[in-house]
């Protein structure tokens, strides 16, 4: 699947789907066939890391 390149919409895209419809980051990334470490690096660029107690990016 293609995943926003803008790192912004990305964010706010990947939040949505762990908020709506993933327990955790590993099943969205399984789910979408992507890496975690792709999402997490781009993400990570901008200053959000995962946290697994909210289940989004901070």
């Amino acid at each position: 699947m293609n995943l926003p390149n803008d790192p912004v919409i990305l964010l706010s895209y990947v939040n949505t789907l762990l908020r709506d419809e993933y327990p955790s980051l590993d099943e969205l990334c399984k789910s979408l066939c992507v890496e975690q470490s792709e999402i997490s690096a781009k993400l990570g660029g901008i200053g959000y890391f995962y946290d697994p107690d909210t289940n989004s990016f901070r």
